[in-house]
C-alpha cells in the first residue's frame, strides 16, 4: 500500500539551529502512529512542516502521492488538502452548544455569503449526530461547549476536525489534564477514527501510548531515533540514554 504521507531528508533550521535533521517518515491512509520524544526532539515543528505551517530548507514531502511544493499554506487550505491538525488546548466555540459546534466545522461552503445564509439541512443534522456518537457526547448535543468538562472539550475539537473529513489527524498530547475514564474513552476515539485515515498522536504519557497498541517513532535532534512497538522502542539502549532514562 502506498503511503498517505511520506517526508524523506526534510531539514529545518532556525537561526543555525537545526530543528529538523535529514528526517524520513511516512505513515499509511489507515494506520495509527504514536510520535514520542524529549522536549525539543522536533516533535512540533515536525507537524508545522506536514500542516505546510513550517517550510523545510531541504527534502521531499509527497501527500497523497503527489510531491508537495515548499510554499507555505494557510490554515484553510491545509484543512482543504485533509489535513487537521488538533493542539493540546482545547479551541471550542464555548457560548455555542455541541451541536452548533460540529454544524460550524462541517465540510462547507465557508464563504461569507454562504455562512450569512446557511441553514443545517437535515442530512447536515444527521452528521452532526454520527459524529456526536463518534465522541460520546450524542446526551450533550444542546449543551453549551463552556460546560463541558476538559475532557469533554477535547472530545468536541476532535470531533469538530472529524468533520471536515481529513485524510490525515494530527493530534498533540490528548490524554494531558484527563480523568483516567476520559483517556479511555480518547483511545477508542482515536484508535475507531484510524480506521479510516491516519492519525498521528504526539504524547508524552507512556501508559496512555501504550493503550494507543500501534508504531511508535521515537525523535530526538530532530531525527527518527528509534521505530517500533511501544516495548522494541523502549528497549533500545539509545532511547533508554536519551528518553526514558532522563
Amino acid at each position: 500500500m502506498n503511503p498517505l504521507l511520506e517526508v524523506s531528508g526534510v531539514s529545518v533550521s532556525f537561526d543555525g539551529f537545526k530543528a529538523i535533521n535529514n528526517l524520513s517518515f511516512r505513515i499509511g491512509p489507515t494506520e495509527l502512529r504514536a510520535i514520542i520524544g524529549p522536549n525539543g526532539a522536533g516533535k512540533t515543528t515536525f507537524m508545522d512542516i506536514v500542516t505546510g505551517k513550517t517550510v523545510p530548507d531541504s527534502g521531499r514531502i509527497v501527500w497523497g502521492g503527489k510531491r508537495r511544493s515548499g510554499f507555505a499554506r494557510s490554515e484553510a487550505r491545509i484543512a482543504r488538502e485533509g489535513v487537521g491538525r488538533k493542539f493540546q488546548k482545547p479551541t471550542v466555540f464555548e457560548d455555542q452548544t455541541v451541536q452548533e459546534n460540529l454544524l460550524l466545522a462541517l465540510k462547507a461552503d465557508h464563504r461569507p455569503i454562504a455562512v450569512l445564509l446557511y441553514r443545517p439541512t437535515q442530512m447536515h443534522l444527521e452528521r452532526v449526530g454520527e459524529l456526536a456518537e463518534e465522541i460520546g457526547l450524542a446526551d450533550a448535543l444542546r449543551r453549551p461547549a463552556g460546560e463541558l468538562s476538559h475532557g469533554q472539550k477535547q472530545w468536541l475539537e476532535i470531533g469538530m476536525l472529524l468533520a471536515q473529513e481529513p485524510r490525515l489527524l494530527l493530534v498533540d498530547e490528548p490524554a494531558a489534564g484527563m480523568t483516567p475514564e476520559e483517556r479511555e474513552h480518547t483511545t477508542a476515539i482515536l484508535v475507531a477514527a484510524a480506521k479510516t485515515r491516519a492519525v498521528v498522536v504526539v504524547e508524552h504519557d507512556m501508559e496512555f501510548v501504550r493503550r494507543l497498541d500501534c508504531k511508535v517513532t521515537v525523535l530526538h535532534e530532530g531525527a527518527v531515533l528509534a521505530e517500533g512497538s511501544l516495548d522494541h522502542v523502549t528497549a533500545d539502549q539509545a532511547v533508554i540514554d536519551v528518553y526514558l532514562g532522563r
